[in-house]
This record gives C-alpha cells, structure tokens and sequence, in this order.
C-alpha cells in the first residue's frame, strides 16, 4: 500500500491505496472531477524525490506527493 498525499491548493485528504505504479495512480486520480485540472500541473514526487516517469516502480510503503505550481516573492 501506498500513500498518496495532496500539497498546497489542491485540498483534498491523503489516501492509502494498492497500485504498481504511478500510470495506476493517474488512472485513478483521472475520475476525480476536482482533481482533473490539477494532473496537468502538478509535479510528483515519490519518498521527496521528483519523478516524471509514469511507468515508476512503486512499493508497498512508498508515499507519493502531488506538488501543485507555487509561485512566490
């Protein structure tokens, strides 16, 4: 089981969840209206590293962070 957790803006509870990797996690994030203009911008990062292939082996224990777009001064 993995933990999926939502950063900044985004407002929505972290979830635990079986899957495999991260084409599994899009997939399912995808039936969330709220979510959806979201997965385009978010960066993702797994155990605090920054990760762009969605094909990423997962393990049970991982957690998973959808970074939204900050900007800042």
């Amino acid at each position: 089981m993995v933990k999926v957790e939502f950063l900044g803006p985004i407002n929505k509870d972290g979830m635990n969840i079986e899957i495999k990797n991260l084409k599994e996690l899009s997939d399912i994030l995808k039936k969330d209206d709220e979510l959806l203009s979201w997965l385009e911008t978010c960066a993702v990062a797994v155990n605090d590293t920054l990760v762009s292939n969605r094909d990423f082996e997962l393990k049970s224990g991982d957690k998973i962070s959808l970074l939204p777009p900050v900007c800042g001064g």
